[in-house]
């Protein structure tokens, strides 16, 4: 393999012993030498490729901690129907409508994004969709991809009656008269879509069954957005059967976009431990990591679990009861996982603490629990978390998407302290930094530039006193994301001898104003050494 030098460079190592730097080598997939141009030129020796970075800023490849790669590859070939583009309900039945226009009867029609928080008259509901096609059965994901609604087609076709039960952990929202209005929450969604495996109450079903070969080609076509931004490692935080499956052949046949560390929901736990297998396992390439459990529900869809109602009295839902999470959670543990507890609403948060204390009395001294979300964490929990080295894992996103909502829905003394990440710097913590795509952009410089405003969409501030700087957010998306994934020994920072993850991005981004960050992407993006991505559009092969 070539050695490749970049020079002319603002090089950000994210490596406390040698913090800046003017040049950084590669070769044989790894950082050969970080340092003064000439003295990385030397290392390099004749022959070397030399990339003029021209004053932009060079840092590690961005990491990804909560990425849930393979459904983001599938919601870019489906319906968009984020906001602004689809505002009400009469956009989404005008979108879905024209998506039927062009598709054969009795095909399933999928659309992604709908914040229906934002429309005027609320939530849509079947007699919607109903108007857009009765030919073909159609599932709209809310923002959150913890709910959707749906059309009559829809529920037809999984033979879903008004007398349908709630399941444990979901429900079929109905009107005042008892009507089902198409709206499916949560665990329900497992009894609408033709899915591929059974995950039970352990989560939402998202795991669509669809052809393998479909979902390996969406796969691989994930690879230009994903390194046009920068992105080289992603943690897939929800992986069933289906996933792993579909990564696997990726990983075999070499056409993995990413480095990917998946981590299995808990309704595999026993499956798993039967056969001895926990994570960190794998490769560099493809990695078990963590293991998923699911506490409460979302901010947006209301089903997060405050000690307080909020919203049209909201009291949010739990996935398990308190004790049945906490013996899932110290099983695990137990058999030597790591564990991630997506936790949103501070009395859930509780439960999650009693089930986290358990999984370290098992775990050992290095046991890195993660709170996925960590949406409103009381200031003795945040103490908490520093007894029992919790990683917060924060996606700063939904405050500039959603944060007015949740100003209206939380009130001002709740909405502002969402994601204290100052908070957690503050105690000692290392909290990182993630998109959650395909519920938010996958752009990592997005999300580093909501972590520093602190900023909703319509420009109000939403928790200001619990922003952080640029260096701590760059950290959050680098080497602290590495810690997280249990591989800061291999990347996260620019250091002789790790991979070499690179990416030079397309400005010097500490001379930049903060309202100019989230405009930012890579110039250039190298994985394991390799230019993968250049900013000109030609192909890696070309380089």
């Amino acid at each position: 393999m070539s050695t490749i030098v970049i020079t002319g460079g603002k090089v950000i190592t994210m490596d406390p012993a040698n913090p800046v730097a003017e040049a950084v080598a590669a070769r044989d997939g790894r950082v050969l030498a970080v340092g003064r141009e000439p003295d990385v030129l030397a290392a390099a020796g004749p022959g070397a490729e030399v990339v003029p970075a021209g004053g932009r800023s060079v840092l590690p490849g961005f990491i990804d901690p909560h990425n849930h790669l393979l459904s983001t590859a599938e919601s870019l070939v489906a319906v968009d129907a984020r906001y602004p583009g689809v505002a009400s309900a009469e956009d989404l039945v005008a979108r879905i409508a024209a998506e039927a226009a062009r598709t054969p009867a009795g095909q399933w029609i999928r659309a992604y994004g709908m914040d229906d928080a934002k429309f005027p008259g609320g939530r849509p509901t079947r007699r919607h969709l109903d108007e857009a096609t009765t030919e073909h059965p159609v599932i709209v994901y809310h923002v959150s991809g913890h709910q959707a609604v749906v059309n009559s087609a829809a529920l037809a076709w999984r033979g879903i009656g008004e007398d349908v039960a709630d399941p444990p952990g979901g429900a079929f929202v109905r009107d005042e008269a008892g009507r089902l209005t198409g709206m499916v929450l949560d665990s329900a969604l497992e009894l609408l879509l033709p899915v591929a495996v059974d995950i039970g109450c352990h989560g939402p079903n998202f795991h669509v069954d669809l052809p393998r070969e479909q979902l390996r080609s969406w796969l691989e076509m994930a690879a230009e957005p994903y390194l046009k931004a920068g992105v080289t490692t992603v943690c897939d935080p929800q992986v069933s059967r289906r996933e792993l499956e579909i990564y696997r052949s990726a990983w075999n046949a070499g056409t993995l976009p990413v480095r990917t560390v998946v981590m299995p929901l808990s309704h595999m736990l026993d499956e798993l431990a039967s056969i001895g297998l926990a994570g960190p396992f794998g490769d560099d390439r493809l990695r078990f990591g963590a293991m998923k459990f699911y506490c409460d529900g979302t901010l947006l869809g209301g089903t997060a679990m405050f000690g307080e109602p909020y919203g049209d009295n909201f009291t949010g839902t739990l996935y398990h009861r308190p004790e049945e999470l906490t013996d899932l959670v110290r099983r695990a543990a137990a058999a030597g996982w790591q564990v991630g507890v997506h936790t949103q609403g501070d009395r859930a948060m509780g439960y999650t603490l009693d089930a986290i204390r358990a999984a370290v009395a098992v775990s050992g001294d290095d046991a890195r629990p993660r709170i996925e979300h960590c949406g409103y964490p009381t200031p003795a929990q945040v103490r908490e978390f520093a007894a029992l080295g919790v990683i917060p894992v924060n996606q700063p996103n939904f405050l500039y998407d959603s944060g007015t909502d949740f100003v209206r829905r939380l009130g001002d003394s709740r909405a502002h302290r969402l994601q204290p990440m100052r908070e957690e710097l503050d105690a000692g913590l290392r909290p990182v930094l993630s998109s959650d795509s395909f519920v938010s952009s996958l752009r990592p410089m997005e999300t580093i530039s909501n972590a520093v405003r602190r900023r909703t969409r319509e420009g109000g501030p939403i928790g200001a006193d619990q922003a952080v700087t640029l260096e701590e957010a760059l950290r959050a998306h680098t080497l602290d994301a590495a810690y997280a994934l249990r591989m800061e020994d291999r990347i996260g920072s620019l250091s002789p001898g790790k991979l070499a993850d690179v990416v030079v991005l397309d400005a010097d981004v500490q001379a930049l104003p903060a309202d100019a960050l989230s405009g930012v992407d890579a110039w250039l993006t190298m994985l394991d050494g390799r230019i993968v991505y250049r900013s000109e559009g030609r192909a890696a092969s070309e380089v």
